[in-house]
């Protein structure tokens, strides 16, 4: 299934006329990796023939500064990151300064810019672990409130405490790592803060409890801007197994898990299909992700659903099923109007 022709986005121009012309016009771009390919940009949609990487929409690709102080925890800001830079991001460090900082006392990290030099971006993440190195900063507060047109604030662990010093979190439900929640609480009155939840989205605002949480955020924050199917591509390319979608504090109108289908509507395509080569596979409901596994060589991949019965693989790629007279599925095209695969059992 990774390797047919047409995909998922040409399907949708076909069956929704409304987007033929927008399609038509779209650039898509791969996810950063430091490559030349970084500065390709394509008008279909696919994968990087340089790093394997699905392509995505350029208009999505916001660009994030990730926020580090000296002492900061390595995996509230490195788990962000690696969802981030896959879902096609682009990051960058800043820091009070552009001197190196040493995460956790062990990892050196030169920031990419200082308060006094960074461009903008779209979305500002702070991240815990010494954190009041930050917070307490006047320069850095002045720095975060000067920030302008800013789409989304992030934090992680003891991030929140940046967030709420520059009153970005006044009014508003927030969280932070449970030995912190007290001192938040505490210092900041204004913030009505909630124990004993992974993360808090409050629309334009999302804070996360400590460290392991924040990929839980990250992959909630890639859910609300590029769809469900771009989070769990994401969880998947990362082997990330456990996430539990939607198990934060959503307090925003949007909620990207709303509208996914359930079991029932699934089982009807479970079975035992023909594949290349006189090759079969068993499909099988996977009712943690809720999606479609297909079972190959004793390796399961996701089939995502788009619409009706349009589905896409980890690659975007379209995955087309087909139902009789009766609407009993019978098979799958791997293409529009291209080679018909049998449902055998």
């Amino acid at each position: 299934m990774k390797k047919s022709l047409i995909i998922l986005c040409n399907l949708i121009s076909m069956v929704t006329m409304s987007q033929n012309s927008s399609d038509q016009a779209t650039a898509y771009v791969c996810p950063p990796c430091n490559s030349a390919c970084d500065d390709i940009t394509y008008n279909t949609p696919g994968t990087c023939q340089h790093c394997n990487m699905p392509f995505v929409k350029k208009e999505m690709s916001k660009t994030i500064a990730f926020y580090l102080q000296d002492g900061v925890e390595v995996l509230d800001f490195s788990g962000p990151m690696e969802v981030f830079s896959y879902a096609g991001y682009r990051v960058f460090t800043v820091s009070a300064t552009k001197d190196p900082i040493k995460s956790q006392g062990i990892l050196t990290v030169v920031p990419d810019y200082s308060i006094y030099d960074a461009p903008k971006a779209d979305i500002l993440a702070f991240f815990g672990g010494n954190s009041q190195a930050a917070s307490q900063n006047k320069e850095v507060i002045t720095w975060v409130k000067e920030q302008k047109d800013i789409e989304y604030h992030f934090s992680v662990c003891t991030g929140a405490f940046v967030l709420a010093e520059a009153g970005i979190l006044d009014g508003k439900v927030a969280t932070t790592f449970h030995n912190a929640l007290s001192d938040l609480e505490t210092n900041y009155p204004k913030v009505d803060v909630r124990k004993n939840v992974r993360y808090v989205d409050n629309g334009e605002v999302i804070t996360t409890a400590g460290i392991s949480a924040g990929i839980d955020g990250a992959l909630h924050l890639v859910a609300k801007l590029q769809g469900i199917n771009a989070a769990k591509r994401t969880a998947f390319y990362m082997e990330y197994d456990n996430w539990n979608m939607g198990n934060g504090l959503l307090l925003s109108e949007s909620n990207p898990y709303a509208d996914q289908k359930h079991d029932v509507f699934f089982k009807d395509f479970e079975g035992v299909y023909q594949y290349k080569n006189d090759t079969t596979f068993n499909l099988k409901y996977d009712k943690n992700q809720e999606n479609l596994l297909v079972e190959i060589d004793d390796v399961f991949y996701p089939i995502y659903h788009e619409i009706d019965d349009v589905f896409s693989d980890v690659n975007s790629e379209y995955v087309g099923f087909l139902r009789n007279p009766s609407g009993e599925i019978i098979g799958y095209q791997l293409e529009k109007n291209g080679e018909i695969f049998k449902k055998l059992d």
